[in-house]
């Protein structure tokens, strides 16, 4: 009877024992997950609290670039290139030479351009001469007036010397004291005296039109002069204008860096022909880079321009922080800028919220030690400052 009660009494004990085990099991979970439990309310919590302290005063994203003002370089007329001296990635500074371009025709534009400044320089002094020459004129017009006045003088005298010596001879006729060969020859003496005067009143005429030609020719030539210079005379002006624009177009044909930057995108050989206005090159200045931001529109609720902002760029990681500032915002979303728009207008239209870009301008010294290139990722956070 005992050894057929012994297995009965060691079956209740492992029940116990296993019925021990699993409260345990479930204390234990039980305390896991209180711990658990805990563990997500203080990191709740802790959320909570940065949000409210810190995270609500940040708005930060990763979909932002750096961009820069990036110069074109274009000859600005059409000739050979003869001459390239630099390469892409090489850095230039602002007024050195790039390119140098064929200057033949240029040379022989200036040449030309001289020789026209010459040329006007000599018909303005032959101009003032010719006014000289044109005043002696008018006076020697003058005493031809004044001489013809006095062979009239003359003529009239003689007409009336005629006239006179006709009436007498007329008056004698009749008594047969004057022939009649006596009486013709005064008649022709009277009549030629008579043309004389016509004669001489023509030449008073032609003295005096004359001289008014010589006063119009005097008065056109004066105007061309009159309160001018040989250096303030119009057609002088326009001659060194070319020549000023000609020696322009000799100076382009040295293509210089407009600004301090590096050489990307070079397009040009030598030999080539480059056309006017078509680019050769661009030069990316770094120390002027900037960064556009592309934020959600529910972000920029409190962003205001001069806002402080930090810039962290994938090239250096998270070790290097720049900082810079807010300087302004886009004039319009990335979608509106697009090159084709995009258009809601077909009834199955789906909100998307949309990216507004920001500039943020950044500190020239920290660029200066750590450059950065156009085109980088970068990670940029906004101080939401009062």
């Amino acid at each position: 009877m005992a050894d057929a009660a012994s297995p009965t009494v060691e079956a209740a004990q492992d029940k116990r024992d296993q019925a021990a085990a699993q409260e345990q099991r479930l204390a234990t979970r039980k305390t896991w997950l209180m711990r658990v439990a805990i563990a997500v309310a203080v990191i709740a919590v802790l959320w909570l609290l940065y949000y409210l302290l810190i995270g609500r005063n940040y708005v930060s994203t990763d979909n932002a670039y750096v961009n820069a003002e990036m110069a074109q370089v274009t000859p600005l007329l059409s000739a050979q290139a003869v001459e390239v001296k630099v390469s892409d990635t090489d850095a230039v500074k602002k007024g050195q030479v790039l390119v140098t371009l064929d200057p033949s025709n240029a040379r022989i534009a200036v040449a030309q351009a001289q020789a026209d400044l010459a040329e006007a320089r000599r018909r303005f002094r032959q101009t003032s001469a010719n006014s000289t020459a044109l005043s002696s004129q008018v006076q020697a017009r003058g005493a031809d007036i004044a001489q013809a006045q006095a062979q009239l003088l003359t003529a009239q005298s003689n007409l009336e010397k005629a006239r006179i010596d006709l009436q007498r001879r007329e008056a004698l006729s009749s008594n047969g004291a004057v022939s009649g060969e006596e009486l013709t020859s005064a008649r022709n003496a009277f009549a030629a005296a008579k043309a004389a005067q016509a004669q001489a009143q023509a030449g008073v005429a032609t003295a005096e039109s004359t001289r008014s030609a010589a006063i119009g020719q005097l008065a056109a030539n004066d105007a061309l002069v009159r309160g001018s210079t040989e250096d303030t005379d119009p057609a002088v002006l326009a001659a060194k204008a070319k020549l000023d624009a000609a020696q322009l177009d000799l100076d382009r044909t040295v293509i210089r860096a407009p600004i301090d930057g590096i050489v990307s995108k070079r397009q040009v050989q030598v030999g080539q022909r480059v056309a006017q206005g078509t680019p050769i090159m661009t030069l990316v200045p770094l120390t002027q880079v900037y960064v556009d931001a592309n934020f959600k529109e529910r972000q920029l609720t409190r962003v205001r321009p001069g806002m402080p902002a930090t810039v962290k760029a994938d090239l250096y990681g998270g070790s290097v922080v720049y900082h810079g500032k807010v300087v302004g915002f886009s004039g319009g979303t990335g979608a509106s800028m697009a090159l084709i728009p995009a258009q809601n207008a077909t009834g199955n239209w789906i909100k998307v919220v949309q990216r507004l870009p920001v500039r943020i301008a950044l500190d020239p010294k920290e660029l200066a030690k750590h450059p950065l290139r156009v085109g980088l990722s970068t990670e940029v956070e906004i101080e939401l400052a009062d």
